[in-house]
């Protein structure tokens, strides 16, 4: 399966949802999981996002 091919705007737009809102839906996590090329700025993004939801700091939505 190849990796879904998204601009890093729509990282960015993805990421600042989620931390705004502190949910993340299952589809959002995937997305961001399976994405494997990514700028120093977008892994720091996602590195934001997944501590976060480690710390308990996001809710994971449906």
């Amino acid at each position: 399966m190849q990796a879904p091919l998204i601009s890093s705007s729509l990282v960015h737009e993805v990421v600042d949802r989620i931390l705004d809102s502190r949910k993340i839906t299952r589809k959002d996590q995937h997305l961001l999981l399976s994405l494997n090329i990514l700028s120093p700025e977008e892994r720091s993004l996602l590195n934001q996002v997944f501590d976060r939801l480690q710390m308990g700091l996001l809710r994971v939505v449906d």
